[in-house]
């Protein structure tokens, strides 16, 4: 029986997170929410609300986290289907991260929105999450290329930041601008991929030719 409850409860709980994003919009950010309108999207009373979480702050910072674990997971998914059919990780992972802002457009409003936003907490909560992406893209960059831990996290870091400024741009555009968007920050990436790889081979060329006892 307290199997059903916690699994009753957990559903409740998912449901409110949906309700709150489901209200964000272009127009409609996080702050505007009231805590009753999105337990009567959950379908709660406003009451019981506080069964699942202890304020609105503290359903930002879960939406925040599940934001950021959905689109690793969509990434992760797309470097297993690179590594199993072949492909271009940089097209791939791309495209899967423009499907992410089309279908899941109030996920990623919350994570640029708070990126900057007034709140301390939901600042660092969506800091956290970006190290996340560096973190595993420069794990893959390092064990996939010929890189080493400071110069994969470097170029990691450069490739994220300039994806979520791309997906801040994309998100106002129709579909011909965000295709020609999608070009270009696949040309973009490339471009860094290979300024990082060209100065690793001189870098290489240079130890390799310096001469002993300098």
């Amino acid at each position: 029986m307290s199997g059903v409850r916690a699994q009753q409860k957990q559903k409740t709980r998912q449901a409110l997170i949906e309700a709150a994003f489901n209200q964000l919009s272009a127009e409609h950010s996080f702050t505007n929410l009231s805590l009753r309108e999105v337990a009567r999207e959950a379908g709660i009373a406003p009451t019981s609300f506080y069964r699942h979480f202890k304020d609105m702050n503290e359903l930002g910072l879960t939406m925040v986290d599940e934001a950021g674990l959905t689109l690793r997971q969509l990434m992760r998914q797309a470097r297993r289907r690179i590594a199993k059919g072949g492909g271009s990780v940089i097209h791939t992972s791309v495209l899967t991260f423009m499907e992410f802002i089309e279908t899941s457009s109030n996920q990623f409003r919350l994570l640029l929105r708070e990126r900057s936003g007034t709140s301390p907490a939901f600042r660092a909560a969506v800091a956290r999450e970006i190290k996340h992406f560096i973190m595993e893209l420069s794990h893959y960059l390092e064990t996939e290329t010929p890189c080493d831990a400071s110069h994969a996290y470097m170029q990691a870091e450069a490739m994220v930041t300039l994806v979520f400024s791309s997906g801040a741009e994309a998100l106002d555009q129709d579909a011909q601008q965000r295709a020609e968007l999608t070009e270009r920050l696949i040309w973009q990436l490339r471009y860094i991929v290979k300024g990082a790889s060209g100065y690793q081979k001189e870098s290489q060329i240079q130890v390799t030719t310096k001469a002993p006892g300098q």
